[in-house]
């Protein structure tokens, strides 16, 4: 029979035998409730053992007081001290029955759990764990006044094994129940775990009370208070970490064996999907990284040999989803991306080079439109690839510049000269900016510069475009050709975005002068308006001047002698007068070969309208000529304008080709005995027609001259480099001074290390520098 009062303060059998049947309540009847006035009995109970003052009266130090007399020099809080003591013994009397008591029941929840297996086990773990503590916050309310005096002295004074009450129910658990039965628990979650990835519906929510529960029996040993995750890392991660290795390990070596290596991929990356899904269903979010390597180790990093070697396949078939999902399985596993960015780089330069035969397959004169746009063509593919497969990612945007720096520098076309590649790009941009251009629109237009921008980018002879494009810079703004000033300002910003302010200074200061040159013309016609009579007027030549700093433009110097037209030399004269008047002291130099002009032909028949020719100015002496003579010799030509043969001939021959001129004898090539004369029935579709071509010989030469000042601002600047390093260093070795010139100059071309020699020997001749012991050099000051 159950007691029905409370039991004596001082009797632990007693009171222990009416606590135990109301804790049993508590702990196998709770769904039924429990009752208030009970309950609080049970409370009363503990307190009242806890305190008994006729347990402590029987203490041999209370007797001594009570019989003897009070002595100052004794302790005067003894009789407490004693009290604690035995509060002590009788709190540790209670709890350790406390711990019996769960240690037998959970004996028998052992028990019956031995009826259960799989889901069943799992299902009654689940409703005991949630009963047992459930009860254990009850039964560790009732026992309030034990843990917060007996348990915390207990634990202050560094006792082990001491835990408050509930703690100690989650500690009988664990070591009476849990590890005895935490085997079959774990067995059937796996077997749950597997259905689920087979493909089956498992009910999730019972592995997640299963996690819940391992991770609750994690208890620090220092501080009962602290929780950690060993418990559940050791009997729920380990283990189910172990069994997804075996179950992938033999899902991937199957689906391999049956499927492709695409195929494999799919699958690889449904799986890592599913269990980053499953940490967040039911797991405990610290699994999540151990879980995440294990699947990458098994599913990747072992096939990633298999997966390598399926990447070239994927390259040469344009395989873009199927290169981002090898791409995003490969990031993630130590190292797995390196062998790609190096087969990566080895396609471009392959893709590029191939491209580039083709364009070389055309011979000679292909149009370096065609050039640039096989570059670019190459470039825009695999870039497109690169942020599409590769996210975008630094290293291979790495590798795409490398293999594209390598194929824009050193293909077929470049085997002649490594300065060909620039100077296409120079012609392509001049074709670009010139009046005609293939660009209908300014926003096409600055499209097509930003393609530009980009070749420019991979060019190693950056020195070599700015020569050639500075030359084709100063016809575009001398024979105002130029499609726009916004689009010609446009390239020269972008070009000092790309290389500084030096690389850009001298074409921004063709541009003032052109400019200030525009400003001198409008005064000039108001000049003109004031000194000339009506009869000059009328005869009047309509000039345009354009006056060029001699430091900033690279034009060369007249090749031949050359008397220009009366008609020119009058207009010359007036401007130069103007111009001194403004500007004493300077001097100016006729630039014949650069000037042009535009002629009517009044003699020509059966024309309503009079055809205008469009000449430079050694045509327009040679056509002048004609106002006086229907017919001249080659000799008379060349005496009257002083052309050389190298000059005249070419021009004859515009003139000839064009029909302006007939050859007598007929057919015959302008040479001295050969003679000229007007063609009086010239017909054209056009009513202007321009003469004024560009002669093959001339482009040729042009270019040639062009290499032989480059090779001379080369020579000069790896100079100048070499005196501002030691002028700074003083003294340093050799080869520290080779590898810092090349570190200064390699942005404008890449060096080679015999010429940085040979300039050092040079400066030496020259008393820059000196060579000292141990191949060290110094500074002559």
């Amino acid at each position: 029979m159950p007691p029905t009062s409370l039991p004596p303060k001082d009797d632990i059998q007693d009171t222990w035998a009416f606590l135990e049947h109301g804790i049993n309540g508590v702990m196998v009847k709770l769904e039924e409730g429990v009752d208030m006035k009970q309950y609080m009995a049970l409370y009363t109970a503990v307190h009242n053992f806890c305190t008994s003052q006729k347990a402590v009266g029987t203490t041999g130090g209370l007797q001594a007081h009570r019989g003897g007399s009070l002595s100052l020099s004794e302790p005067i809080f003894s009789f407490a001290d004693d009290r604690l003591a035995l509060a002590h013994l009788l709190g540790e009397e209670l709890y350790s029955l406390l711990g019996q008591y769960l240690t037998r029941h959970l004996g028998d929840v052992y028990a019956t759990s031995e009826t259960h297996s799989e889901e069943a086990l799992l299902g009654f773990y689940i409703r005991e764990w949630n009963r047992y503590t459930t009860a254990a916050k009850y039964i560790n309310h009732l026992f309030k006044y034990l843990n917060r005096h007996w348990v915390k002295r207990e634990i202050d004074e560094g006792k082990k094994n001491i835990y408050d009450v509930y703690t100690l129910h989650l500690v009988k658990w664990r070591e009476d129940f849990f590890k005895s039965v935490q085997e079959k628990v774990m067995k059937a979650v796996l077997n749950l775990v597997e259905k689920q990835r087979n493909g089956e519906t498992i009910e999730q929510s019972q592995i997640k009370s299963i996690v819940d529960s391992f991770v609750s029996l994690g208890l620090d040993e220092n501080d009962s208070t602290k929780s950690t995750l060993e418990v559940y890392r050791l009997y729920f991660e380990k283990p189910f970490i172990d069994a997804t290795r075996v179950y992938y390990e033999n899902e991937s070596r199957q689906f391999v064996s049956e499927n492709s290596v695409v195929e494999y991929m799919k699958k690889a990356e449904s799986r890592l999907e599913e269990e980053k899904a499953r940490v967040g269903l039911y797991l405990h979010a610290d699994i999540a990284k151990r879980l995440t390597e294990t699947c990458l180790e098994v599913l990747v990093t072992a096939h990633s040999a298999l997966l390598r070697d399926e990447f070239q396949a994927l390259l040469d078939n344009d395989r873009q989803d199927d290169l981002a999902r090898m791409y995003r399985l490969l990031s993630r596993i130590k190292d797995g991306l390196d062998p790609l960015r190096t087969r990566f780089e080895k396609h471009v330069r392959s893709a590029g080079l191939a491209t580039v035969d083709k364009v070389a397959a055309e011979g000679e004169n292909f149009d370096p439109k065609m050039y640039v746009d096989a570059l670019l063509q190459v470039h825009s593919r695999y870039q497109t690839l690169v942020v599409a497969a590769f996210a975008g990612e630094s290293e291979f945007v790495r590798s795409l510049d490398n293999a594209c720096r390598d194929f824009v520098n050193r293909n077929s076309i470049c085997k002649t000269s490594s300065s060909r590649s620039p100077e296409l790009l120079a012609r392509y941009t001049d074709s670009l900016l010139k009046k005609g251009s293939r660009a209908t629109e300014e926003v096409e237009l600055e499209d097509m510069l930003v393609q530009i921008m980009t070749v420019f980018k991979y060019i190693e002879d950056k020195d070599v475009f700015q020569k050639f494009y500075s030359k084709m810079l100063a016809k575009r703004l001398v024979h105002v050709s130029s499609v726009s000033d916004d689009a010609e300002t446009s390239m020269i910003s972008k070009l000092k975005e790309a290389c500084g302010f030096e690389y850009t200074n001298k074409l921004q200061r063709m541009f003032q002068d052109i400019q200030i040159s525009k400003d001198l013309n409008a005064n000039y016609r108001d000049y003109q308006e004031k000194v000339l009579d009506d009869e000059d007027r009328r005869r009047l030549v309509d000039p345009h001047f354009q006056i060029l700093g001699t430091g900033f433009w690279p034009l060369n110097p007249q090749s031949t002698e050359f008397i220009p037209p009366t008609e020119i030399v009058k207009t010359a004269d007036r401007f130069q007068h103007f111009y001194f008047e403004k500007h004493n002291g300077r001097k100016l130099t006729w630039l014949w070969q650069l000037c042009k002009g535009e002629m009517k032909a009044n003699y020509i028949k059966n024309t309503k309208v009079p055809y205008t020719f469009q000449v430079s100015t050694y045509q327009m002496g040679i056509l002048l000529l004609y106002n006086e003579s229907d017919s001249l010799d080659y000799a008379d030509i060349q005496k009257a304008t002083k052309l050389s043969n190298e000059i005249l001939e070419p021009n004859m021959g515009l003139l000839i080709k064009a029909r302006v001129l007939l050859a007598r004898p007929e057919g015959s090539k302008p040479a001295p005995g050969v003679s000229f004369v007007l063609n009086q029935n010239f017909k054209h579709k056009k009513v202007k027609v321009n003469l004024n071509l560009q002669i093959k010989s001339e482009q040729k030469s042009e270019a040639d001259d062009t290499h032989k000042t480059i090779e001379e601002d080369r020579k000069l600047l790896l100079q100048s480099s070499i005196v501002r390093i030691m002028k700074s260093r003083k003294q340093m070795k050799h080869v520290q001074l080779v590898q810092e010139v090349i570190q200064q100059v390699k942005a404008r071309f890449p060096p080679k290390i015999p010429d940085i020699k040979k300039n050092i020997e040079a400066l030496m001749e020259k008393d820059y520098i000196e060579r000292l012991d141990n191949d060290e050099l110094a500074y002559i000051a």
